[in-house]
């Protein structure tokens, strides 16, 4: 089965780097500066940020879908960052050094399946729960903190 990983929209955050950090505060959000080279993954552009690299970490709802599995965790952007473009059943270097968790949802949102995979052997897996025709979309998380990573869909 054929999946295609889906970063989040840069402009979705565009406007957020140029608000004041008192501002952000009042959203929950923090400015974070990377002060090593692993540990703030950028949910846009599907790579660590460099030490020294701006951020904002803030609470993001991956799960909108009106079920009881609709959730939010913290998230890292990196300012600049532009959208990762990904391949067809290519699975991003931001992924392969971590474990990872596979989170399957049907159209209602309910889980239906969950797994968890070295970022190394990611395919096997989605493409094992993209066979089910049940399966709507997958999430990825990376299963140690447990914040989301992406969204996998069938392309």
């Amino acid at each position: 089965m054929q999946f295609q990983i889906h970063a989040l929209p840069a402009q979705q955050f565009a406007a957020l780097f140029g608000a004041a950090d008192a501002t952000l505060a009042e959203q929950g959000i923090m400015r974070v500066v990377a002060d090593k080279s692993t540990g703030f993954p950028c949910r846009v552009s599907l790579r660590d940020a460099s030490v020294g690299e701006t951020l904002l970490l803030l609470n993001y709802e991956h799960q909108t879908a009106p079920s009881p599995y609709r959730a939010s965790h913290a998230i890292f952007v990196r300012e600049h960052a532009s959208q990762a473009q990904l391949a067809e059943g290519e699975i991003p270097v931001l992924f392969r050094h971590r474990l990872m968790s596979i989170r399957a949802f049907s159209d209602a949102g309910l889980m239906l399946d969950a797994d968890v995979a070295e970022g190394t052997e990611l395919q096997k897996p989605i493409a094992a729960m993209l066979a089910n025709p049940e399966i709507a979309y997958l999430h990825l998380h990376y299963a140690k903190p447990g914040c989301y990573a992406a969204r996998v869909e069938r392309s």
